[in-house]
């Protein structure tokens, strides 16, 4: 098959986080930083989920901003922190094509608590399996009912844009 983040992320979403969640977005950055999906568990906890179709991508992700915290103690910059959970992120998983995979790419993991989902194609049955679960953020809080709306808004924002984006198709066909 061939895997694109759009198939991998879709897969995960109504798999994986649907059951346990209220509203699933993707392409967010709703936390300040970029997420390809972005879940909000019944119990208003965000997950950040990134989708990899390579393993170069995989192996970059974890220089991005939201692993890093940037200390500063009046005008002097100390080194940069890395940070084992992005900001007002719950649980951070990676998910890619199980055929990209093997366990030597552990120690490219943005964090020892991300989780890890494997996806892979059999016969036509797309499964997602969890290879590592996350280890969930303890210091991370709730979304308040005002950021909860917020999120879903986007999300019903997110979805009319893709009807659009379906009719602009359709009419071209």
């Amino acid at each position: 098959m061939g895997w694109s983040e759009g198939v991998i992320a879709r897969h995960v979403a109504t798999q994986t986080l649907a059951k346990k969640c209220v509203v699933l977005v993707d392409r967010c950055n709703w936390t300040g930083y970029e997420c390809d999906v972005l879940a909000v568990t019944t119990d208003l906890r965000v997950i950040d989920i990134e989708v990899k179709i390579s393993r170069a991508d995989f192996k970059a992700d974890a220089k991005k901003d939201k692993w890093w915290h940037r200390l500063s103690w009046g005008g002097d910059v100390g080194p940069p922190q890395r940070r084992q959970w992005p900001p007002k992120v719950w649980k951070h998983y990676v998910a890619m094509p199980r055929d990209l995979w093997d366990d030597a790419l552990f120690e490219f993991m943005p964090s020892p608590a991300s989780g890890l989902l494997l996806v892979h194609d059999h016969r036509g049955h797309i499964d997602v399996n969890c290879q590592r679960r996350a280890v969930p953020n303890k210091d991370a809080s709730r979304l308040t009912p005002a950021q909860a709306v917020d999120v879903a808004r986007l999300a019903n924002l997110r979805m009319w844009d893709a009807y659009a984006a379906r009719e602009r198709t359709e009419v071209q066909a």
